[in-house]
């Protein structure tokens, strides 16, 4: 299984509406046919400790069958229109892959 952890940082200036509409796009991306679970959130609402960071906008969590499959997911048309077509509406994005 491999974990694929992505975090987006939007701009400050987008509107209410603006940041719905990244949520919903980046919602879009479960319909590559690689990708075997997906989940969109937002910081949680839990006691803040020392090692807890909530100054991301959305969170991407998916979970692929291996190596391949989210090579694939790289590389699909989908997913290469959802960076084209939002890139504009973040600040940062933070990748973290693990595998287990």
């Amino acid at each position: 299984m491999l974990v694929h952890s992505v975090y987006f940082w939007l701009k400050p200036e987008l509107a209410p509406g603006q940041r719905a509409h990244f949520r919903s796009e980046v919602g879009k991306l479960a319909a590559i046919r690689s990708i075997e679970e997906i989940h969109v959130g937002a910081p949680a609402t839990v006691p803040e400790r020392g090692v807890t960071d909530r100054t991301f906008d959305v969170a991407l969590t998916i979970l692929f069958r291996d190596g391949p499959a989210h090579d694939a997911y790289q590389v699909d048309p989908i997913h290469l229109a959802f960076v084209e077509g939002n890139r504009e509406a973040w600040l940062r994005v933070q990748v973290y892959d693990s595998e287990g």
